[in-house]
């Protein structure tokens, strides 16, 4: 039987809105997780305001959540070999 050709590799082309461009700030995060999902909760507290909005809500499988820790860690890594330790105080009972 003949060798069947491989397809060539597809190239993802990924599609930045303008909107989405520039980006939400946000100063915390709230982590949530079933069996099957991860849910990601990026929110923008405001000093001296007793409400907080979520900016963006990101529900991924576990898989990829794995993927994205070890790729935010590597940055982490190669970030503090650039710019030194990113000091993080301990806080008690804060949110992440």
């Amino acid at each position: 039987m003949a060798d069947t050709p491989k397809p060539p590799d597809m190239q993802l082309q990924i599609q930045l809105d303008d909107d989405v461009a520039n980006g939400q700030y946000v100063n915390m995060a709230l982590v949530n997780h079933s069996d099957t999902e991860f849910t990601l909760d990026f929110i923008y507290v405001q000093p001296q305001q007793p409400k907080a909005r979520v900016r963006s809500r990101i529900i991924t499988n576990p898989k990829h959540m794995k993927r994205l820790v070890a790729a935010m860690q590597d940055n982490i890594q190669r970030y503090e070999a650039k710019f030194g330790p990113i000091a993080v105080p301990e806080e008690d009972g804060g949110m992440h």
